[in-house]
């Protein structure tokens, strides 16, 4: 019997360190970070580029870049994912230049130039910050929101508490709880994880058009995560599949591309079912 006590305290004691060490090292295994040094110099080949810096009200510096075109329809502030910086995340502005937008990046607290103790609140606070910015330099109804990955539960955040022109979601999460829980489906992780970012939550309370885009073959977050997200506010939602693509490839699928300037040329549009199938029920005699 006392043998089965020391093992039992054994496997808590195990337990214990486990979920501590999730606790600590989480912002290891999240954010892949690479850091810029201050002097930096930025360049993308036919690109107009503008390099701007935020101070917060904490005294964290935020860096990110506008990519600029003569005459933009509006401008895209896209929310990156989780690893590496604006550096690398900047030739992908192009996919939105050439349709006729201006692209805002910015790079987390902790990522490229950025500085500052990361949070979630705080997170949730710089971009507020960066979009108020842009919101002095043009009217919302210019603004569209683009999270990609880990940047999608922070654009719905986005979208959720103010009046963007629509919200473009990147092979989104349901929660990165959800996600952690892959990895870790013993672990207490509603106690333990610093940044939920319950994108289901804050999804909502969206008032805007919302598109989905997600590829089937997608291993980290599975495809039917965004089966499931369209189905919050299925009215203003539109999904896009693509075919075979994975996580971090989408860019490479021509799919993409056409579904990204369909949505970017997108407008509004107010329809009726009159004279249309929409109560006609497939099992009667008539």
């Amino acid at each position: 019997m006392s043998q089965l006590i020391t093992i039992g305290l054994i496997m808590i004691a195990i337990y214990v360190v486990i979920s501590v060490l999730l606790y600590y090292l989480q912002d290891y295994f999240l954010f892949k970070a690479e850091k810029l040094p201050p002097d930096f110099e930025f360049f993308y080949e036919n690109q107009e580029i503008e390099e701007y810096t935020i101070e917060t009200r904490d005294g964290a510096t935020l860096n990110g870049l506008h990519f600029k075109i003569n005459n933009p329809k509006g401008v895209v502030l896209y929310l990156k994912g989780n690893s590496k910086s604006i550096k690398g995340w900047g030739k992908f502005a192009v996919d939105f230049t050439r349709n006729g937008y201006d692209v805002v990046m910015l790079d987390y607290r902790g990522f490229g130039k950025s500085t500052g103790r990361r949070t979630q609140k705080a997170l949730k606070r710089d971009i507020q910050v960066v979009y108020n910015k842009l919101r002095e330099q043009v009217s919302e109804k210019y603004i569209i929101l683009y999270g990609r990955s880990l940047g999608s539960g922070l654009a719905t955040k986005l979208a959720s508490v103010n009046n963007p022109r629509m919200l473009i979601l990147d092979a989104p999460y349901y929660s990165l709880t959800k996600v952690a829980a892959r990895y870790a489906p013993f672990m207490p992780l509603s106690w333990l994880i610093k940044y939920p970012l319950p994108t289901y939550k804050w999804l909502k309370y969206v008032q805007c058009p919302i598109h989905i885009i997600h590829g089937t073959d997608d291993k980290l977050i599975p495809y039917k995560t965004s089966v499931k997200l369209s189905k919050i506010k299925p009215k203003q939602t539109k999904l896009y599949t693509v075919i075979g693509g994975g996580h971090k490839n989408l860019n490479n699928f021509e799919s993409y591309h056409h579904m990204l300037t369909e949505i970017l040329d997108s407008q509004p549009q107010q329809s009726t079912l009159e004279g249309s199938s929409y109560h006609v029920i497939h099992n009667t005699k008539r």
